[in-house]
C-alpha cells in the first residue's frame, strides 16, 4: 500500500487510540486508559505504533523493549483494511526497531481464541512456544 504511513503515536493520539481499540481490537481482560497509554509513550515514545491510510488510523502495534527483550502487544487492524497489509508492515517497522537494539527474537502476546490472529501471526512467521506458558498474578 503506498499510502500507508507508520509512526510513532504521541501524546495527542492517547483517545484516537482508546477509541481504535474499542473497535478494532480482540477484547481483553486488560483495564486500558488513558493514562496508562500515556504512561507508555513517556516512558518509550517509540514504543506505540500507529498505521495511517490517508491520515486514517488503520492500524496499531505496541513493541515494546525493556532492554533485554523484545515484546509486541496489541496488534490491531481497522476490519475495514484487513489483508491488506498493515499488519505486515507494522510488525516489519517493530522488527526494524527491535533490531537496532541488538535484539535476536521477539514474543507476542495472542489470545489463545483469537483464531483470527493466530492466521496472522503464523503468517509473520511467529509460532506459539509448546515448552511454556506464561504465568500471571492479577495485581
Amino acid at each position: 500500500m503506498s499510502d500507508l504511513t507508520i509512526r510513532p503515536g504521541g501524546l495527542a493520539d492517547v483517545g484516537a487510540v482508546l477509541e481504535f481499540w474499542l473497535h478494532a481490537a480482540e477484547g481483553t481482560d486488560r483495564h486500558d486508559s488513558a493514562g496508562k497509554v500515556r504512561a507508555l509513550v513517556e516512558r518509550d515514545p517509540e514504543a506505540l505504533l500507529l498505521a495511517e491510510l490517508d491520515g486514517a488510523l488503520a492500524g496499531t502495534l505496541i513493541a515494546g523493549w525493556d532492554g533485554w527483550r523484545a515484546h509486541l502487544y496489541r496488534l490491531a487492524v481497522h476490519p475495514a483494511h484487513r489483508r491488506k497489509g498493515v499488519a505486515t508492515a507494522l510488525l516489519a517497522a517493530a522488527e526494524a526497531r527491535f533490531a537496532a537494539f541488538g535484539a535476536f527474537r521477539a514474543d507476542a502476546m495472542v489470545l489463545h481464541d483469537n483464531t483470527l490472529a493466530h492466521h496472522a501471526w503464523t503468517a509473520a512467521g511467529y509460532a506459539p512456544q509448546p515448552q511454556w506458558s506464561r504465568w500471571v498474578k492479577p495485581l
